[in-house]
């Protein structure tokens, strides 16, 4: 079978564990594994479609992107991404093919792992902080999970407007004075920005509105105990990871670049060894 050769691009990656997913995936599957990390972070310069265009001529599967990347990958795809995940103008997996399609498992993970976690129960009435793109595929499932409201707020104003443009209802932009009210009527609390990372301590939620909510969830998965979630948990609230995704999201990216279906249960178990500590 044809090896997977890939790599990730992205800002602070260097403790991503897709490599370590994919490796043991493609292991399991007997496919041959080469992987690239370009931390933009490092970068003096860096173009997005001239260094992905420098990949495909060097003969990669394809490439998967992180913060904060997503939306320039998407706008490369254009009318090449999968239909399903077209309208979320966020895309995270480049498969090269050819044909070039752009993949979003982001969106497809957080479906899955809500699946698997949460049992199908909806989601009821959601809180976002942040409105990049990994907010994008929150917002996308989440509407297709049925949420009834989802108030999402970003430090730039105009970017949480032209999510809710972009998706109608029910994503709706509310002003950073707004989201204590918004915090408080929600039942889920979602944290789709890049505070609570190493490089960014902290929490997007004033912790004294935490409780009464039945859910949280924090895309950051290194560590995978943010203070949100730690705060989250100690009042009452059903917590899902950002390692429940990257989970889910693993298992998605290999199936796009490999076209081979995965054992998830086993895949699942398998991951639990790549855990970050907490």
């Amino acid at each position: 079978m044809t090896p997977l050769v890939a790599g990730l691009i992205g800002s602070h990656i260097q403790k991503t564990r897709l490599p370590g997913a994919l490796k043991l995936l493609c292991e399991e599957a007997g496919i041959g594994f080469s992987f690239e990390l370009m931390d933009t972070a490092e970068l003096d310069s860096f173009d997005f479609n001239s260094t992905v265009d420098g990949l495909m001529l060097r003969g990669w599967t394809g490439v998967t992107i992180t913060h904060p990347w997503k939306t320039h990958a998407a706008a490369y795809a254009g009318d090449r991404m999968r239909p399903e995940v077209k309208a979320l103008g966020a895309c995270n997996t480049l498969v090269f093919g050819p044909p070039l399609v752009g993949h979003n498992t982001d969106f497809t993970g957080f479906v899955s792992a809500w699946a698997w976690i949460m049992k199908g129960a909806a989601p009821g009435r959601v809180a976002m902080a942040g409105a990049g793109g990994v907010a994008r595929a929150l917002a996308g499932a989440l509407k297709q999970l049925g949420a009834e409201d989802i108030a999402i707020w970003d430090i730039e104003a105009q970017r949480a407007q032209e999510l809710a443009s972009a998706f109608g209802s029910p994503v709706r932009a509310i002003a950073l004075a707004e989201a204590p009210e918004a915090v408080r009527a929600a039942n889920g609390l979602v944290n789709a920005t890049a505070i609570g990372m190493e490089h960014s301590p902290g929490m997007a939620f004033d912790a004294r509105l935490i409780g009464g909510q039945q859910w949280a969830f924090d895309a950051i998965y290194t560590p995978t105990n943010t203070e949100f979630l730690t705060c989250a948990r100690a009042a009452g609230l059903q917590c899902l990871t950002g390692f429940d995704l990257f989970c889910h999201m693993a298992v998605g990216t290999f199936e796009a670049y490999t076209g081979v279906t995965a054992d998830k249960r086993s895949a699942l178990r398998t991951f639990d060894q790549l855990r970050p500590p907490a």
